[in-house]
């Protein structure tokens, strides 16, 4: 699957210079490579970071297969990615629905993974009545987003580029990123990735060091956040004074946490 997936669906990455091993980084629904226009410098420090957008976002493709959205073909995608890059092991950090999709590239492919770090995320640890609710829900919405076309982004709460709580660089850059973003590769992502992004049954077998910035201001994510601090083996749990999007919130805060979470994480290998 991972040839067919690069040859057939080819993601958009950006690799940056940086003085380290690779660290993917995975965007939310709605964002795209701005997302992290906060943490790329400051992250170069200890790591190269690898910034991919998902299909239909940004300057990904918006494939007409449904399976190319599913999770699973995302983690064979990811793992493409790593192996082009010629590393044997990297970190992967990812937001909302990309800390879904980065969790289950851990759990698919523990071997490959120095650490990994995850923001908010309701999709990525949901309870059956979440996963019930919108596997009801989602295909409406779907269709309506669809229909809607690129209207529906000006008005729609998953939009992070309408979030006042990004600092304004951030908000600033989705924004500009906005007509680049496919209503059908939304409506595609939100029927054939959402529903069955969780990783809540699997992730009492975390394989690698782990660190969840949680923005604590977010109530919804209070219950998950809580749940990987309990039966996630190797994981840490950095709540900070933020919302949905602590990397775009309180970047300081975020970088210099996950920096310093990577150089722990080295620095025990070399013992």
């Amino acid at each position: 699957m991972g040839d067919r997936t690069d040859s057939l669906w080819p993601l958009h990455v950006d690799v940056h210079d940086g003085d380290g091993p690779p660290m993917l980084l995975v965007h939310g629904i709605m964002a795209g490579r701005a997302l992290w226009a906060a943490n790329i410098e400051p992250l170069r420090e200890v790591v190269t970071p690898v910034v991919v957008e998902l299909y239909g976002h940004g300057r990904s493709p918006a494939p007409t297969d449904g399976r190319a959205y599913d999770p699973g073909t995302y983690a064979e995608a990811f793992d493409a990615i790593r192996a082009g890059l010629g590393a044997e092991r990297w970190f992967v950090v990812g937001h909302s629905l990309g800390a879904a999709l980065t969790l289950r590239y851990v759990l698919d492919h523990p071997d490959r993974v120095l650490g990994h770090v995850f923001t908010n995320s309701a999709s990525a640890l949901a309870d059956e009545e979440w996963r019930t609710n919108m596997r009801a829900t989602i295909g409406g919405a779907a269709d309506a987003l669809e229909a809607a076309g690129h209207a529906a982004f000006a008005t729609s709460r998953l939009n992070p580029a309408r979030s006042r709580h990004l600092v304004p660089h951030v908000r600033e850059a989705l924004a500009a990123d906005v007509a680049l973003l496919s209503p059908y590769g939304i409506a595609q992502t939100m029927r054939h990735t959402t529903p069955t992004t969780s990783v809540r049954d699997r992730v009492h077998a975390n394989p690698a060091p782990c660190l969840v910035v949680a923005g604590w201001r977010e109530m919804v994510f209070d219950e998950p956040s809580g749940y990987a601090e309990r039966v996630m083996p190797m994981a840490e749990v950095h709540r900070v004074d933020a919302g949905h999007s602590p990397n775009g919130e309180v970047p300081e805060i975020f970088n210099a946490t996950v920096i310093a979470f990577v150089r722990r994480v080295l620095a025990a290998r070399q013992r």
